[in-house]
């Protein structure tokens, strides 16, 4: 476990850096959120682990590709951002895609976050298993991004030192 507070302690700079306090204080407030409110998940909270891992992948492949896509073109990270505020209210985090029209519906499912955000609100609401298929292209996509920044790395490790 205290690899994992390694990891995060190094990839976590900056104002935005969490401590094991800051996790401790959320995982506090979420749990306890979920006790008041009668949805404390039993059994299903198993599938947060592979759900986690599922998330990593995705996110370091596309942080990565990122990442090496920044140091050649300088608005990438800005634009990522902006890119971001976008894609946060196109992805039913704060809210279940049942309450959408099933027009919207079928737009926002095209969203490859759409199935492991709807699988984290069947964990921690309904205490229910995901639906392990639906997450198959979210894996696909990102094992993909981790694929292509590291042949991209690859390639241009030579030209990333002379740009940084």
């Amino acid at each position: 476990m205290s690899g994992v507070w390694t990891f995060l302690s190094r990839t976590q700079g900056g104002p935005g850096r969490l401590s094991k306090l800051d996790i401790a204080v959320y995982a506090y407030l979420v749990f306890g959120f979920l006790l008041i409110s009668g949805r404390l998940p039993g059994m299903a909270l198993l599938a947060l682990i592979p759900l986690l891992i599922l998330q990593v992948i995705f996110a370091a492949g596309l942080g990565m590709l990122l990442g090496i896509l920044n140091v050649f073109f300088r608005d990438v990270g800005q634009m990522f951002g902006i890119c971001l505020q976008f894609w946060f209210w196109l992805t039913p985090i704060v809210y279940p895609l049942s309450i959408l029209p099933p027009g919207i519906q079928h737009v926002i499912g095209l969203n490859p976050m759409t199935p492991l955000m709807t699988s984290y609100q069947n964990v921690f609401l309904y205490n229910q298993w995901p639906d392990w298929s639906s997450l198959i292209p979210l894996l696909i996509i990102g094992l993909l991004l981790c694929a292509m920044a590291l042949r991209l790395f690859r390639q241009r490790v030579g030209e990333m030192v002379d740009e940084l």
